[in-house]
């Protein structure tokens, strides 16, 4: 898991079919427990467990084998959801996000921090003009914007309770879908929910490109976070957790205990998403020009 971020276009025959949807989309403007990251510099502690831990059988079984939703490509119909599922590239990892307004991508805090010479994770934030937001779900991207500004409480930089950052582009991305954050209402026990994201596993047959992962019902809530089996893989961080048959996003990706195959439902724990709405007003607040030094500081305590 280092070096650069490994490049988009792996399958030469998904790369033709990807870059003659890029010419398609040139007419259109472009503002129309183990870490999940990839493409990192560095050694990172516990980025895979050597085995996975024993789980219970999930619970609404009958739900939890049915199929998850599911988004269809489709070149010029910008508006659809899937497209708010975005890739977040940092100068030492890549991690996954959601549009959830047309200028603000929520993420996990972990893929936004510094990292030290041993892949440590450090509280400070990365300068938020190393940070991309890739746009478009196949091998290559059509497209990408930068930020401006990276809001996230004092806690989560590694992982777990407070994972949550939002990231405020430098211009509203106006023609792209976005998913709606339920931040008024907890994940529910036995609620069957599914992540999102940009991962690849060692063992996957393609290239980067979005999926929709197979998950499960929660298992467990706490204040600021919950659990469940999932399908992740790294570069899933800080994607969507979706109620499944909608498009309401409840929680982040941010650690689970992952194998080298895309099939294997382990252990993960999420970040819930309705714990910070602070973040998210912050967020909206700095979008709209208020500066960051007038705005009280965020906490980790709801």
């Amino acid at each position: 898991m280092s070096g650069r971020p490994p490049r988009r276009a792996a399958n030469p025959s998904a790369s033709g079919r990807a870059l003659a949807s890029r010419r398609a989309l040139r007419s259109v403007p472009a503002a129309a427990l183990a870490l999940a990251l990839a493409g990192m510099t560095g050694a990172t502690a516990g980025c895979a467990r050597a085995a996975r831990p024993s789980v219970r059988p999930a619970a609404n079984a009958d739900d939890v084998n049915a199929p998850p939703i599911h988004f269809f490509p489709s070149v010029f119909a910008l508006a659809a959801p899937e497209d708010a599922i975005v890739r977040v590239v940092g100068p030492k990892m890549s991690c996954s996000g959601t549009l959830v307004d047309d200028d603000l991508v929520l993420t996990a805090h972990h893929c936004v921090v510094d990292r030290g010479a041993h892949g440590e994770y450090r509280h400070d934030s990365v300068a938020p003009g190393a940070l991309r937001v890739e746009l478009g779900g196949d091998y290559l991207a059509w497209g990408d914007v930068g930020v401006s500004h990276v809001v996230a409480p004092p806690c989560g930089e590694s992982g777990g309770a407070g994972d949550v950052a939002i990231l405020v582009l430098e211009r509203k991305l106006v023609g792209l879908g976005t998913l709606t954050p339920r931040l008024d209402a907890p994940p529910r026990l036995g609620e069957v929910l599914d992540p999102a994201g940009f991962g690849r596993c060692a063992l996957s047959a393609d290239g980067i490109h979005r999926s929709v992962r197979v998950g499960g019902s929660v298992r467990a809530v706490t204040a600021s976070t919950f659990d469940l089996q999932a399908s992740v893989c790294p570069g899933d961080s800080g994607g969507p957790v979706i109620a499944r048959g909608s498009h309401e996003v409840v929680g982040v990706v941010s650690l689970s205990a992952m194998d080298a195959d895309e099939r294997t439902r382990g252990t993960s724990i999420m970040s819930r998403i309705d714990s910070f709405r602070s973040v998210f007003a912050t967020a909206r607040l700095i979008a709209d020009g208020t500066h960051q030094a007038e705005l009280p500081p965020l906490s980790c305590e709801r």
